[in-house]
């Protein structure tokens, strides 16, 4: 089984939900996407996964949404898309894909469902 975790290490959530997946004896493929963020058909597919709108995975709290103009409710799907793209700290975490499904860690343990 091949495991993702787009993950980011000053997380305490990302970190709980990595180490989750350690004991479970899985595998997992470690993605810091503030270093190596998610292409446009990345993150377009992972949303697919997740059924959600690219603002529900917003992190709405984090100065660069304001900053970057993504608190404009007229831009589209894939503007909001290139935004997060451009500026990955908006992108909730951690993500983790495996079974060609994705889930939030928050909370951690939510992930397990997709394994």
């Amino acid at each position: 089984m091949s495991v993702k975790i787009y993950h980011n290490p000053r997380c305490s959530k990302s970190r709980q939900t990595l180490q989750l997946l350690q004991e479970q004896d899985i595998d997992v493929e470690v993605i810091e996407y503030l270093k190596t963020p998610p292409t446009v058909a990345e993150l377009t597919d992972i949303l697919q996964k997740l059924e959600l709108e690219p603002r529900a995975l917003m992190r709405k709290n984090e100065a660069e949404y304001k900053e970057t103009g993504m608190n404009n409710t007229e831009l589209s799907n894939d503007e909001l898309i290139a935004g997060m793209v451009a500026a990955p700290k908006l992108i909730e975490r951690p993500i983790v894909l495996a079974n060609n499904k994705a889930a939030i860690g928050r909370p951690p343990e939510s992930v397990l469902a997709i394994l």
